[in-house]
């Protein structure tokens, strides 16, 4: 139990990273929200939500790919691979597929929800 600590601190460490990028003084909440037709600031570039989606499903994907196969090493009895470690790894993809299930979850209420405005 004490070897996913490290795991837990890295994952605490990149949400606290995201949260003070999206709290920074430079972001569009503490100037103002800026008009549509106008650019960014030259040199500021801004993070593409369909990259940070795609870069999250990715990383899902390759989480589960790796317990997939430590998986399948546990069970032709290769050396170097023990139990405790298999389950960590299944563990890790089960709760990542869960948390991107719920990201999709929301990004699907979401739509709806802009779909029934009124116009």
């Amino acid at each position: 139990m004490v070897t996913d600590r490290p795991d837990i601190n890295q994952v605490l460490s990149q949400m606290r990273d995201l949260r003070s990028q999206i709290q920074s003084p430079s972001s569009n909440i503490q100037t103002g929200i800026q008009q549509v037709g106008q650019q960014a600031p030259q040199g500021v570039e801004r993070p593409d939500f369909s990259d940070m989606l795609k870069t999250a499903v990715d990383n899902v994907n390759s989480l589960q790919k790796e317990s997939k196969a430590l998986a399948q090493a546990y069970e032709r009895g290769e050396e170097g691979v023990d139990l405790p470690q298999v389950m960590i790894g299944l563990q890790k993809s089960s709760v990542s597929f869960e948390a991107m299930t719920q990201v999709r979850n929301k990004l699907v209420d979401a739509y709806e929800k802009i779909m029934n405005m009124p116009i």
